[in-house]
């Protein structure tokens, strides 16, 4: 079920508007898609940020201009780099019974085994593309990393058919893998080292 997220229309575009929205708690914004003609809005900020928390990234919000609803996503938005408030915003009308593709994060779950023995965790994937009907994306996709040993990894092969969503990438690609410690190679690389210089250390004693 989509949370409702109130809009008005917006009429006025100078830049003291823009000034007065910021200053009042809102933003500016535009929906459209293919059956909904462009039209500009303006938007809680606090609201916004209250829906986004509820419905995630990639939700359906449902928006309501000025009483007339619309079921949509937050296709895109500019955020102010350094005091973070929202500067502009894009909702995409969608149909719930359609399709879209979209980059979702990768969520690690449990603690892999191999880890426990001072393996080290590599992560290559953080997104996944996938592709699913707009009432039912993702918001994430959890992968179980609990029973990775020393040597094992997870590949999207392994998590595939698992899925209620198509998954966008080729089979071999690695999502997560547990690799041998490091301590080991350090050590390597450091007695390595000391046997150089105390070869060296030699060498001058011989010529002296």
């Amino acid at each position: 079920m989509s949370s409702v997220l109130e809009a008005k229309k917006r009429n006025e575009f100078q830049r003291s508007a823009k000034t007065e929205l910021r200053e009042s708690g809102n933003f500016p914004a535009v929906v459209y898609g293919k059956e909904v003609e462009s039209e500009s809005v303006f938007v809680n900020e606090g609201d916004f940020f209250k829906v986004i928390k509820e419905v995630g990234r990639n939700g359906v919000i449902s928006l309501a201009v000025d009483g007339k609803q619309h079921n949509v996503i937050l296709h895109d938005y500019q955020q102010d780099p350094i005091k973070n408030y929202i500067v502009h915003a894009d909702f995409l009308a969608v149909d719930l019974s359609s399709e879209m593709t979209s980059n979702v994060r990768v969520d690690l779950e449990g603690e892999a085994a191999g880890a426990k023995e001072g393996g080290v965790v590599q992560q290559p994937l953080f997104e996944l593309s996938v592709t699913a009907k707009v009432s039912e994306f993702p918001e994430s996709v959890a992968v179980d990393v609990s029973n990775l040993n020393i040597g094992d990894s997870l590949s999207i092969s392994d998590i595939r058919n698992s899925q209620p969503f198509t998954i966008n990438h080729e089979d071999d690609e690695v999502i997560v893998s547990v690799l041998a410690p490091r301590v080991e190679e350090a050590s390597e690389e450091t007695n390595q080292e000391a046997s150089e210089a105390e070869t060296e250390t030699e060498a001058k004693a011989e010529q002296e």
